[in-house]
C-alpha cells in the first residue's frame, strides 16, 4: 500500500506479486523463529511471539510455515540473528528508519549503505533521525468492523492514545508499554484486529513532491527487497497523484 499523508500508511508497500509475497513469508518466518528464540516458544506466554504469529496470520501466512519457524527455534537450529537499526537520510530530506535482523552484520550494513548512497540518501549514526519519531504500538482494524465513533469509544475504554480512520480502515495508536493489554481489550470489544505490532511513528511530516517521489519510492522499494531488512518507516508526505504517477 502506497503511502501519503495519513500516517499509517508511510510505510510504503508494493503490491504481493508471487516472489514478493515468498519474501515476504520468509521475513515473517525469520521474527517468529527470532521471538521464539528469544522468550517462551508459547505464543500465549511471550508477547513478541504473539505479535509476530498474529501479524503472519494477518498476512495469511500458512499454519504449517508459522508451526515450522517455531519449531526451528526450538530444536535449536535457527541462526543466530542480530536485530540493528539503521537511520538515515532519503530523498528531498525524508528521515528514514530501517529495522533489519541478520545472521551477517558486514552484509547487512554495506547493503543498506549502498543502497541509501545510490538514491541520493546519507546514512547516519543511530539516534540521528529516530528522535523524529515515537516508538508506539499500532492496532489495524478493517472499516467494516463498525462506525469511527464505535471505534473510538472502544479505544479510549481500552486505554489507547488515538485513532485514525479511512475508507479502509481504523488505526488505533497506544503506548509502547501498553500494546498487548490494550490489544486484548479491543479484542473483547470489536473482535480480532487485522494486524498489531509495534511501530515508529513520526511527530511531523516532511512533503516531497516532483521527481524526488520516484527516486525516494525506489529507495525503499530496494530497502524492502533486501533479504536482511524486516522493516522499513519514511516520515514523507506524497499527494496522491504523485504517488500514482510513480506506479503508473
Amino acid at each position: 500500500m502506497a503511502g501519503h499523508s495519513k500516517f499509517k500508511n508511510i510505510m510504503h508497500r508494493k503490491g504481493r506479486a508471487d516472489s514478493v509475497r515468498s519474501k515476504l513469508f520468509s521475513k515473517l518466518s525469520r521474527e517468529i523463529t527470532v521471538a521464539a528464540k528469544t522468550g517462551m516458544p508459547d505464543p500465549a506466554m511471550n508477547p513478541r511471539l504473539r505479535l509476530a504469529v498474529n501479524n503472519a496470520k494477518a498476512e495469511s501466512m500458512p499454519k504449517d510455515n508459522i508451526e515450522r519457524a517455531i519449531k526451528k527455534a526450538i530444536g535449536g537450529d535457527a541462526d543466530t540473528y542480530d536485530e540493528i537499526r539503521y537511520e538515515g537520510f532519503g530523498p528531498g530530506g525524508v528521515g528514514v528508519i530501517v529495522e533489519v535482523l541478520t545472521d551477517n552484520r558486514n552484509r547487512a550494513a554495506a547493503n543498506v549503505r549502498s543502497i541509501f548512497s545510490k538514491h541520493g540518501g546519507n546514512l547516519g549514526e543511530t539516534g540521528s533521525v529516530s528522535f523524529m519519531w515515537d516508538r508506539m504500538g499500532e492496532i489495524v482494524y478493517p472499516a467494516a468492523i463498525g462506525s469511527e465513533d464505535k471505534v473510538m469509544e472502544a479505544a479510549i475504554e481500552a486505554g489507547a492514545e488515538d485513532v485514525e480512520s479511512d475508507e479502509e480502515t481504523h488505526t488505533v495508536f497506544t503506548a509502547f508499554d501498553a500494546l498487548n493489554e490494550v490489544a486484548q481489550a479491543l479484542e473483547t470489544a470489536l473482535g480480532e484486529a487485522k494486524s498489531t505490532k509495534i511501530i515508529w511513528k513520526p511527530k511531523a511530516l516532511t512533503p516531497v513532491s516532483g521527481d524526488a517521489v520516484a527516486t525516494l519510492m525506489k529507495m525503499i522499494d530496494a530497502l524492502e527487497d533486501d533479504d536482511d531488512v524486516q522493516n522499513v518507516y519514511g516520515n514523507y508526505d506524497i499527494s496522491d497523484e504523485d504517488l500514482e504517477k510513480y506506479a503508473g
